[in-house]
């Protein structure tokens, strides 16, 4: 949290009286201890001022305290406009410039600490931030100990098998590790750029050296190809396009920075590749609030642009020493107010809902700084199978991981959990709902319909989905669940029966009295 020392503290941490005072001469006492406390205010009036503005996230702030002239990688945001201006001064504060990020009118550039805090004191200047580490949200460590999932767990039906409810046309944007261009997947990875070997996303071959961004794209789009075509390794629009965008390396690692320039793609392409949805299963620990965080912004301004935006939530949800379920362990981007976050539940390898469970690793809310009530729905995500790349850093640390295909016994899938998994689901479904409303448009209600907003999806998301129990019986508390467990059958229901080309304040609903289903997960394409 931040903290500063007032005008009338000093560094020692001593009140300093206003002089000439009663108050003065009352504190003006000549023991040893007061003189210990003046010789230490006298020293740090007498070091160099290290000024922590308020514009400097917490971990600039920490670096300018620790190691004030070492290089670090800073994103600079300034007002709208003033990019060009701040370009011509990057010599004067000796930042030399990484990046440009047109999206939040910021720069990633590399400078010391205690030339950051020079450029923050900068009128046009809005935020510095470091360019902070991000990665893959799932868990691996926790399942060393656990057996095979017995049975088949079947997954909420987003599908009833045909073209539109697949998510047919609809893009979705995997910002990940990459995708591997394997057999469950062919043809459908219809544009890949690498921002790991240029900033600006070099259009290469599919690669996945993490095996990560492979596992999410075969939740969101996996057809089941390599397990003889059965429902039980297929995706849940399993027609969606997907977009590969490489932004985590073979260690499923990354920076903001290259997240930020993926994301300012995805927008800058959205009609070319109709991408409708960006998926974000990564993240970094909360350093500063929403407003200020470059991370947080780039989604914010892609929802603005029409793109849905599905976060995970993270995986903070219990302390790592004592073992405890904890509260405020959202990660960034998932704090973004615009974001679809999402947390994950243990289905425990029933088809039934009855025993579902938020799972003790899903990130809780509120979020840290602003106090946003987050997750915002939760999904299956533990010990969900899918797609895996055979060369990866997964695949190979992992073996016991592995899951042999139902009909060719070949090990083909990955078992992995975590919000990285639920929140392909998400996506996935939010690909279906965009179909099936243009399909209702065209085919169903004789008139054309626009694309559903990211504020219309969330809510019908958030409408549809089911009460998440705990084991005492009770509802699990909205900061554990958000508004509920996904129920997807439900949600493209209110999708095939709402005119969204209603005129304000006029009803949408175009079926009165028709009840919403809360479906069990049931055997169809969407089957995990």
């Amino acid at each position: 949290m931040r903290h500063q020392l007032d005008s009338a503290t000093t560094a020692a941490g001593a009140r300093r009286p206003v002089p000439g005072s009663s108050d003065q001469r009352a504190k003006l006492v000549w023991g040893r201890q007061a003189v210990a406390v003046l010789l230490a205010a006298l020293a740090a009036l007498a070091a160099p001022a290290l000024v922590e503005a308020q514009q400097m996230d917490r971990q600039v702030r920490r670096a300018l305290r620790e190691k004030p002239d070492t290089l670090v990688t800073v994103i600079v945001r300034v007002e709208p406009g003033k990019r060009g201006f701040a370009k011509t001064l990057l010599a004067k504060y000796g930042a030399s410039l990484k990046g440009e990020h047109g999206l939040i009118e910021a720069l990633t550039l590399q400078m010391t600490p205690r030339q950051a805090a020079r450029l923050a004191e900068h009128p046009n200047v809005l935020s510095v931030s470091e360019d902070a580490e991000v990665s893959g949200e799932q868990v691996t460590t926790p399942q060393t100990s656990l057996q095979p999932t017995v049975g088949i767990v079947t997954y909420n039906s987003a599908v009833a098998g045909t073209p539109y409810e697949d998510g047919y046309s609809i893009g979705v944007a995997v910002i990940d590790s990459g995708i591997a261009n394997r057999a469950d997947l062919s043809g459908r990875i219809v544009a890949f750029r690498d921002f790991t070997v240029n900033p600006a996303g070099a259009a290469v071959t599919p690669v996945d050296g993490y095996g990560h961004g492979t596992h999410v794209a075969g939740i969101i789009a996996g057809n089941g190809a390599l397990s003889g075509y059965t429902q039980s390794y297929q995706g849940v629009a399993g027609l969606t396009n997907l977009i590969g965008l490489r932004v985590l390396n073979a260690q499923g690692q990354g920076n903001v920075s290259n997240v930020v320039a993926a994301i300012q793609w995805a927008v800058a392409n959205r009609a070319q590749h109709n991408i409708r949805v960006i998926n974000l299963s990564l993240g970094h620990p909360v350093f500063e609030p929403a407003a200020t965080d470059p991370l947080v912004q780039a989604v914010e301004a892609a929802v603005r642009a029409g793109i849905t935006v599905v976060s995970s939530a993270g995986n903070f949800g219990t302390n790592p020493t004592t073992g405890l379920v904890g509260y405020a362990g959202i990660s960034s981007p998932g704090n973004a107010p615009s974001a679809i976050t999402v947390g994950a539940v243990d289905t425990r390898g029933t088809v039934s809902r009855a025993d579902d469970r938020v799972t003790s690793y899903s990130s809780r809310g509120p979020s840290w700084y602003d106090g946003f009530a987050k997750p915002d729905l939760v999904a299956p995500g533990h010990r969900i199978v899918s797609l895996a790349d055979t060369i990866s850093t997964l695949y190979g640390t992992y073996q016991n991981f592995r899951v042999a295909s139902t009909s060719t016994g070949l090990y083909d899938y990955l078992r992995l959990s975590g919000t990285s998994m639920a929140a392909p689901a998400v996506a996935a479904t939010v690909a279906a709902m965009q179909q099936v409303n243009l399909e209702m448009g065209y085919y169903g209600s004789g008139y054309a319909r626009p694309y559903l907003t990211p504020n219309a999806i969330k809510a019908i998301l958030q409408f549809t989905s089911t009460d998440v129990k705990n084991d005492l019986g009770a509802s699990s508390d909205r900061l554990t669940q958000g508004a509920g467990e996904l129920n997807a059958r439900g949600a493209l229901d209110v999708v095939r029966n709402i005119n969204p080309s209603a005129a304000t304040g006029s009803w949408w609903l175009t079926a009165p009295g028709r009840r919403i289903t809360a479906w069990r997960r049931a055997p169809g394409r969407s089957t995990r």
